[in-house]
This record gives C-alpha cells, structure tokens and sequence, in this order.
C-alpha cells in the first residue's frame, strides 16, 4: 500500500510536470511563434536566402522592397540611400529591415500558421528625405539622421559609403577583393559606429561646468590661441580674447574648456558623459548601437583634450542624436524606433506598435540653459539665415582623427518648436569644418523636411 501511494504521488508530479512543461511550450508559441516561423531556414519563407514573402515601405508608402518578386524601389537614388534601413540581398546589413523586421513581414497567425501573401512592414523613415540626404552627403563617407523626439520616429536614416541594392553581388565581389571604394560599406554608420566626436562633446563638458563650477555666472577665461597644461599644448583655430561660457562654446574655444576639464577633473567628465547616454548602446528596435568610450586620465595634457572631445574620446552617431533630443524635451524623449506600422494583406494591424521614453542624468534647469547656449551658437556664429524661420539649436565639431587625415565634419542639434520636433545629426569622415560641410547638409535636410510639414 506504501509503494502504491509513492508511485502515485511520482505520476502526479510527472503530470504536473508534463503539463506546466506543455503550458509553457504553448504560451513561448503564441508569443515566440513569429520568430520561430520567420528562422532562416523555412523554406516557406525563404527563397535562396531571401524572404520571399511581405514588404517593406516607407511612412508615406513608397515601396522600398517586394519580398514575393525580391524587387527594391523604382528610383536608384531611392534605392541606394535607404539600403542600409532595407538591407542588401545578401543579408550583410544586420541594420536592414528585411532582417530586423522578417518576423512582422511573414504573414504568421498562431492558428492557421504561415499565410503566402505576407505582411506589410512600414518604416518610419521617409525615402525621398533620405535621398536628398544621399545626394548632400555628395559620395563622401559619414551619416545623416533625423527623428522626431516626441513620438521616436526615424524619419532619415542614411549611411554611406552605400550602393545600388541590384548590385550587391558585384559589391560583394568588389569588397572581397579589397576595394576601398567600399571599406565599411556593409556598416551601418549612425548605429554600429562610433568616432571622435569633437567639439560636439563640449555640449557634455558645458553640463558639468553649468551644475558643478556655476559657469554660467563666474566662468571667464582670455583665450590667447594656446594653452599650455601640463607640457601639453592645446591650441584654437583663432585668438577669442576675454570669453565667457557662452562665448567660449559659440566660439568652440578649445583653451576655455581643456581650462573647464582640468578644474572638473576627468572623473565627473565620464559621470556626465555616462549619463547623457554617450557610453551605453541605444536600443532600436531590438538592435544596440555601438558602445562609445571615455578614458579617465590623470595626465593633464589629455584631460585637457578630454573635455574638448578629442584624446580617446570616442560617440555612436544614434547616441549623440538621442542626447539632443533629451535636451530639447528638457531631459527626456521618445526612443528612436524605425518601425512604424506591419498590415496584413487585408489592411488590418497586424502587430502592436509601442514606443517608449528615454531620459538622461541631467536637470531640466540644465538643458534649459545648453538649449539656450546652442540656440545663440546659431543666431551668433553659424547663420540662422540657412535655416529659414526654424529655431535650430546646435553644436559643430570639427574632430582631429589624425595629422594624415582631414578631420570629421560633425553638426548636431534640434529644433526647439512642438510644430517640428527634430533631433539630427550630420557626421562626414574626414569632411573638414564641421559648421559649413556637416551643417549645409543639416540644412538642406531640415529645410526639406519641415517644408513638407
């Protein structure tokens, strides 16, 4: 009698067991379900190694990709600056859509499985910004994004060097044999990146003296052209004279703030660095960005260059336009998503859309105050008339990466106005002067833009 009671109580638990084991295997199949069917080896799905099924769009319905005929869009200009936001034929753009987002485009339903015609998949972006954008970077290597900080939405996301995505397998055959033409071209330049970032981190290094030194008010310094710490010298592009805080990052004085990030030390430069998101991956869509990097030094030389965005100081392009716009909403905004809407063939949602906040470790007061200073670097020293009526607020940075090479041409900022909520960035490898190269191109991007509005 005893060992028929153990044994029942061991065929009890093994059905418990059994059946907890079928309630999880069911619930990770109406949850996971998508992903398990969108595997690359479905054959259902996949025709040679590509999706044969749902496509791709921008925000206004412009068809980036057919999955059925594996067609791209009808314009080449179209073509070739959303391919990093589509992916090529290959599969070797891990930021493209037809792999970020193969779950949404197969038609899948827990209940009748996979279906043939396939979802459609928007994007946020919009295809006839990002060429225009293509067209301004003009060839040269670098990146241009803008998104709305209200809502999160990715509405031009370019990289480059890009190509033709008809002519993937002769890009291929290129980069295999070595072809510099296209060094990096299979990476995504605004998420899996990182560069000096220049002066542009002096918006970082004016956050630290703001709450820790009060630069605002007793912050004055006479910039003679050079400066000399620590056996170091750290020179301007001109003499500035008597400046201020908000001179001093008009002006992008160097001496002033290698001043500022000696008498902050480096320590409290990597605190507020980390907390303006720089050092961390930003989430897109389940993609991380690339990582950037501060090094803490004791010399005083390097701690000087630190501050002014050069030494190793190292910032992922979508971390930098996250920053901007946590600035303009005061300390927080929307997360960038490039994921608008997924439709089945009926016209009906075919997947839950949410977008969430992201906030940095500063004091509304504080980017109240940056915000003003990045207002005033435009209406005082890069022209508020290339801009139009738009209240740009922004930050150039004209990034040393060597004494071989031109410097990378950076502009980055936002709009402060509820009508045109933008964050953007502009980052052109070795472009040279970052307030004329990168910030014509932010011009004539925001310009076509908000025209649209």
């Amino acid at each position: 009698m005893k060992k028929l009671r153990v044994r029942t109580w061991f065929v009890l638990f093994f059905a418990l067991l059994l059946t907890a084991g079928m309630c999880i295997l069911v619930g990770m199949y109406f949850v996971q379900g998508s992903q398990w069917a969108a595997f690359s080896a479905n054959s259902h799905l996949y025709t040679n190694g590509r999706i044969a099924t749902g496509s791709v769009t921008d925000r206004n319905g412009i068809l980036l990709y057919d999955g059925e005929t594996g067609d791209y869009a009808e314009d080449k200009t179209i073509r070739t600056a959303t391919l990093h936001a589509v992916g090529d034929e290959y599969g070797n753009i891990m930021s493209g859509a037809k792999l970020l987002f193969r779950q949404y485009m197969a038609s899948y339903d827990p209940i009748t499985g996979v279906g043939t015609g396939g979802n459609r998949v928007a994007l946020t972006i919009d295809a006839e910004l990002n060429a225009a954008a293509y067209k301004a970077l003009d060839g040269r290597s670098g990146t241009v994004a803008v998104y709305n900080y209200a809502t999160g939405e990715i509405l031009c996301m370019v990289s480059s060097p890009a190509f033709d995505p008809y002519d993937s397998e002769a890009v291929l055959a290129a980069v295999n044999e070595g072809d510099h033409r296209y060094d990096g071209v299979y990476l995504n330049h605004f998420l899996s990146a990182t560069f000096t970032p220049g002066s542009t981190f002096k918006v970082v290094t004016t956050a630290a003296a703001i709450d820790k030194l009060n630069a605002l008010e007793d912050f004055s310094f006479t910039c003679t052209g050079s400066i000399d710490i620590g056996g170091t010298t750290i020179t301007c592009p001109s003499v500035h004279g008597e400046v201020d805080l908000k001179d001093a990052l008009a002006n992008s004085c160097n001496c002033a703030y290698a001043q500022l990030a000696l008498e902050l030390g480096g320590e409290t430069l990597e605190q507020y660095a980390k907390s303006a998101g720089l050092l961390d991956p930003v989430k897109v869509n389940g993609l991380s960005s690339a990582a950037g990097s501060y090094t803490v030094t004791n010399a005083a030389g390097y701690l000087g260059w630190s501050g002014v965005g050069q030494y190793n100081d190292l910032v992922n392009p979508c971390a930098e336009l996250v920053l901007m716009g946590c600035i303009a909403g005061e300390g927080s905004a929307k997360n960038p998503t490039l994921l608008k809407s997924v439709t089945s063939d009926l016209g009906l949602p075919a997947a839950i859309i949410s977008s969430s906040d992201v906030s940095i470790g500063w004091k509304a007061s504080t980017c109240r105050e940056i915000k003003a200073l990045m207002r005033n670097n435009v209406t005082d020293h890069y022209g508020q008339s290339q801009f139009g009526d738009l209240a740009v607020c922004a930050k150039s940075g004209t990034a040393e990466v060597g004494s071989d090479a031109a410097p990378h041409a950076w502009f980055v900022g936002f709009i402060d106005d509820p009508d045109h909520p933008y964050a953007f960035v502009v980052l052109v490898e070795n472009g040279g002067w970052g307030s004329t190269v990168a910030g014509g191109i932010a011009a004539q991007v925001l310009n076509q833009l908000c025209a649209e509005d």
